[in-house]
């Protein structure tokens, strides 16, 4: 039986990840095994950090939202008991939105879920 030699095959697998740890510090991009385990470590980070971004995109917009509720004079919780009193469906989004570049229409929805606590 004829040995087993390193062909074309097991060149092009290593080279490809190989390529796609470019960009790696040390030896992460130089040597097969390191890259290998790196290139993997790197998918699951990917596949949390898609999952993460929606809840990162949430807290941003609350934030926003609660900055501008309370140059209007009301807290963040307050505003959103207020909007749910007041039966306005609006999603915080589009609430964050309005908070930075539509500060009037903001105010007018401030407005309405005040009216709704009293």
């Amino acid at each position: 039986m004829p040995r087993v030699k390193g062909g074309s095959v097991t060149r092009q697998r290593r080279k490809k990840m190989i390529k796609l740890a470019k960009g790696y510090r040390g030896a992460k991009h130089i040597l097969f095994k390191t890259a290998k385990e790196q290139v993997m470590k790197s998918y699951q980070y990917a596949y949390r950090d898609r999952k993460k971004t929606k809840s990162n995109f949430r807290k941003l917009w609350i934030a926003r939202i609660n900055a501008a509720a309370r140059m209007n004079g009301i807290s963040y919780s307050k505003l959103m008991h207020g909007l749910k009193l007041a039966s306005i469906d609006i999603n915080r989004k589009m609430l964050a939105d309005l908070a930075v570049n539509d500060m009037d229409s903001f105010k007018a929805i401030v407005d309405e879920a005040k009216k709704a606590l009293d």
